[in-house]
């Protein structure tokens, strides 16, 4: 497969803390890639730099071989239309329902009318199951649910690039497996290229192709590879201990 996305020798950094150094991987299109580590170890200031929320110290990340950091900020708001986003909380405005959240997107950046945008709304909530909820408000459904909702927003503009937040935190297992199904769904339906940050080892074990390791107290990734293969394979004791934990581990686990 064609690589996607690629980070070289990114630095993260706020002021003069550094977060992470030297990351560097590539994400082939079509893939799951997982950004895995312990708690403080940088996994969602990775991804907040890869949706363009944070611009790295140093290092080059390319989208289909654009340099997305080089540009101007029009040519980065033109790449940001390729992704869809999944914050951890699903990160929906409380004000508007559920329908309302998923239609703001194509109400700000296209130019369809109401009824076009209605459809697609339905569509969108029906792929993710919470077409019966598209009336309701975030405050009146489950957090399963919000996650649905946010993942239907998340795919507002047909993104072929998606990057999920822990998006399995604070679920049951039973809901965590259904938006497993969904993410994998979207990869083998969609052919969508997903980067995920997570520490749910029975997620990871099931969907992710590939990852990075993060380490919080060398600040430096220090593994690569796919989730099961990290489990039976990496030497690092960091690692090990991380990738084979018990179920009442990952459960206290931030």
């Amino acid at each position: 497969m064609e690589t996607v996305l690629s980070v070289e020798d990114l630095t993260l950094a706020f002021g003069p803390k550094v977060i992470q150094q030297d990351i560097t991987f590539d994400v082939r299109r079509g893939s799951i890639f997982a950004v895995m580590g312990g708690s403080g170890c940088g996994k969602s200031t990775l991804l907040k730099s890869m949706i363009g929320l944070l611009r790295p110290k140093t290092g080059r990340y390319t989208v289909d071989g654009e340099d997305y950091w080089a540009g101007s900020d029009a040519h980065r708001t033109d790449l940001n239309h390729r992704f869809g986003v999944l914050f951890q909380s699903g990160a929906l405005w409380s004000s508007m329902t559920v329908g309302e959240n998923v239609a703001l997107p194509m109400q700000m950046f296209t130019e369809l009318d109401t009824d076009a945008i209605r459809r697609l709304v339905e569509l969108k909530l029906g792929f993710v199951g919470m077409l019966p909820a598209m009336d309701l408000y975030p405050s009146e459904i489950s957090g399963g649910m919000r996650k649905r909702a946010g993942l239907a927003r998340a795919l507002a503009l047909d993104p072929d690039i998606l990057f999920f937040d822990e998006p399995s935190a604070g679920l049951d297992p039973i809901t965590s497996a259904r938006l497993d199904d969904l993410i994998l769904n979207l990869r083998d339906g969609l052919g969508a290229t997903i980067v995920i940050v997570s520490h749910e080892l029975s997620s990871l074990f099931r969907i992710a192709d590939s990852g990075i390791f993060l380490d919080a107290k060398t600040k430096k990734p220090i593994a690569h590879g796919s989730p099961v293969d990290l489990r039976d394979h990496c030497e690092d004791p960091q690692v090990h201990a991380f990738m084979n934990r018990t179920r009442d581990e990952e459960e206290k686990s931030p």
